[in-house]
């Protein structure tokens, strides 16, 4: 069973502070504007005192010999690179010094730090000055790629309202926070404004921009009666709604929880580079000290200084900095791509597992299909007219909240009466037991009849099918319809094309409507009148046959469904995937990734993201390990100076970084005949 955990208060994968102050919504992802040292980070001061001691630097070296030749020169020139060296290295020696403090020993600060000390005792002053410049200058792009990174993934975060429009009891207006807005109190939306919390539309019609949430690139029109949630943007209309939850409950809310508990969830292979550093660096530095120590003393006429040289490049080099930030920085900028195109993936371990995928679950109602139910047949007995049909289940469906109980009501042409209701009861995966005008009347699958001993007669139709009883009598059926999204038969053919071995529904819906939806959308298998319970069972099966067949690191199963009823089923899975995530608490709470808006085609481009990512993953593996090594081995045989090896290492590492900046630029390489990912928002 998987386990689910709240992200801490810092995060792991990202070198900024996120923790929510008073464990409010509006602090998560703060961090986004510090550097990696958590304090505020302003690029533009940043910038200009690199930029001023780089000039110092060049003119230095340009002008050294003149410098050299002036009274007291020597003092002169050691005295100005000893000045930038303090200049932009003061902070990695103070970093150094406290994580020493702190017992945080061996690390990249304390590499540096060695090395660029060594070189000032050889004399190599100017050395130490380029150590501290390049790897400072590296430091800086390594802020502003994550800085973006973070900016990305929290882009959402800019829509937290700062204000709500309050009507209060005397009908006048005035501005509150959000937090201080209660249910069933009314608000006033001016066109521009964003909209503080979820709630319905009263008076008034405009179109909702949702792109931050949702990825949908066009806004959606709403009128009274319509929801809406709690981040969009509101357009040239002025909207009236009644809110349904507070802030801290509302859609924008838990996203930012969501987003928060993304950072701290690190992949595996994010947690095998952590790993790799804490024994990676204290190693380089006893080869270091063993390569300046042993052979002065092992062998006739090795100078100690020359080994001390060798010793300290080996040090530069050695620094872990191009994979410890290239990687989680590559997780991050996948997770920021896929939350630009309304998915939100709750962390990087996720992403990884989505790469792994080769059995996917989809749920039918809600998921394959639009969930929007029309009544399409009306089947009487002889003993019952169609009205008197129609009038005992809309009754008994009065209270039920099922998509299907809307559309039964909506069939029944007469003013329903819920003064005629005594006792109602939903029997979860049958349907409803209610006493109507004194009578019981059953509305449920034939199963639900059969339970209670209620002979009835199958009907064949395609369609979801509910039977009606009244005082144990078969009064007839409903046949209700749903239709399929149209994006759900590319959306298979997409998953296909990603290499998903196995594509298989489950429903809890008649077997011949089952049937009608697994054939348009070619799904593998199927399996039809499910209870949620059952449904479990399902994927227990299936979960248990994937680790027989598992071979590699494939065989991790993804259900997809609409994360309301079918919680269970998307927690047992590897990875569970919600469908329609402002619609449903259910959804943002249980799901591993939660697709923003209902279009099922996002779930292929979550799955090739996460491969996209993976593929720079270990292109900056590779690139890093590679160049290093070459590097060891030349310095180790004295053909490499300190210069080189710190070019080598800034260079490497800022490679790394750019490479891992394209996974915020993601774009689709498949395509289907009836749908392309590059035409989608």
């Amino acid at each position: 069973m998987k386990t689910r955990q709240n992200g801490g208060a810092g995060c792991p994968a990202c070198p900024f502070d996120t923790t929510l102050p008073g464990g409010a919504a509006a602090g998560v992802f703060t961090g986004a504007l510090h550097g990696s040292r958590g304090r505020p980070f302003h690029p533009g001061m940043k910038a200009a005192l690199l930029g001023f001691a780089a000039l110092a630097f060049t003119g230095g070296l340009i002008f050294r010999s003149r410098l050299q030749m002036l009274p007291a020169g020597i003092y002169l020139d050691n005295g100005l690179f000893i000045l930038i060296y303090l200049l932009v290295g003061y902070k990695i020696i103070w970093k150094a010094v406290r994580n020493l403090i702190r017992g945080r020993v061996l690390d990249e600060y304390f590499l540096m730090t060695a090395a660029t000390a060594g070189a000032i005792a050889l004399g190599e002053v100017p050395e130490a000055a380029a150590v501290a410049l390049f790897f400072s200058v590296g430091r800086f792009f390594e802020d502003l790629a994550v800085n973006r990174a973070c900016r990305s993934i929290a882009a959402v975060m800019e829509n937290r309202p700062d204000y709500a429009n309050l009507v209060d009891a005397d009908g006048r207006e005035k501005r509150v926070t959000p937090e201080s807005v209660l249910p069933g109190q009314e608000i006033i939306i001016r066109p521009g404004e964003k909209i503080p919390l979820d709630g319905m539309v009263l008076q008034g019609g405009s179109y909702v921009d949702n792109a931050a949430l949702t990825g949908e690139s066009v806004p959606r029109r709403v009128e009274p009666g319509d929801t809406v949630a709690a981040g969009g943007n509101n357009g040239s209309g002025l909207l009236r709604i009644r809110v349904t939850r507070p802030f801290g409950e509302s859609s924008l809310a838990a996203i930012f929880r969501l987003v928060q508990e993304a950072a701290g969830r690190k992949a595996k292979t994010e947690r095998l580079i952590t790993g790799f550093a804490r024994y990676y660096t204290p190693a380089v530095v006893l080869s270091a000290v063993g390569l300046a120590v042993l052979p002065p003393l092992l062998w006739a006429g090795a100078s100690f200084s020359e080994w001390l040289y060798r010793a300290l490049v080996l040090l530069v080099i050695s620094c872990p900095c191009a994979l410890v930030i290239s990687v989680p920085l590559s997780y991050f900028g996948g997770i920021g791509s896929a939350s630009r195109s309304g998915i939100l993936i709750k962390g990087a371990r996720y992403l990884e597992a989505l790469l792994q995928v080769d059995t996917v679950v989809f749920d039918k109602t809600g998921t394959l299909t639009k969930g929007v139910f029309k009544v399409i047949a009306v089947h009487p007995q002889p003993a019952f007219t169609r009205a008197e049909l129609l009038f005992w289940a809309a009754h008994a469906e009065y209270y039920a909240h099922h998509p299907a109980a809307a559309s039964i009501r909506d069939a029944y042409r007469g003013t329903l009466a819920p003064e005629v209701l005594g006792r109602c009861a939903e029997i979860k995966g049958f349907g409803v037991r209610a006493e109507v005008s004194g009578k019981t009347v059953l509305a449920g699958s034939g199963r639900f009849l059969q339970r209670e001993g209620v002979a009835y007669s199958p009907c064949a139709q395609p369609g979801s099918v509910i039977y009606v009883a009244v005082d144990g009598s078969f009064a007839g059926c409903l046949v209700i319809a749903d239709e399929i999204k149209e994006d759900a038969a590319a959306a298979v053919r997409l998953l296909k094309k990603l290499g998903v071995r196995r594509i298989i529904m489950l429903t809890g819906d008649s077997r011949a409507a089952a049937a009608e939806t697994a054939a348009a959308v070619t799904v593998d298998r199927y399996e039809s009148e499910l209870l949620p319970e059952q449904k479990v069972a399902c994927l227990e099966a299936l979960l248990d046959g994937n680790l027989r067949e598992r071979k590699g690191k494939k065989g991790k199963l993804a259900f997809v469904g609409d994360g309301f009823n079918d919680a269970p089923s998307l927690s047992r899975a590897d990875v569970g995937i919600a469908m329609g995530g402002l619609g449903s608490d259910a959804a943002v709470e249980t799901a591993d990734v939660v697709i923003m808006d209902d279009r099922l085609s996002k779930v292929a481009r979550a799955l090739e993201i996460a491969a996209f990512t993976r593929w720079i993953v270990v292109q900056n593996i590779v690139l890093a390990l590679g160049v290093k090594g070459i590097f060891v081995i030349i310095g180790i045989m004295g053909t490499a100076s300190i210069w080189e090896a710190v070019f080598a290492d800034v260079g490497v590492a800022l490679l790394a970084i750019v490479n891992a900046a394209r996974a915020l630029r993601f774009k689709s390489r498949i395509q289907d005949s009836e749908f392309r990912f590059q035409n989608y928002p």
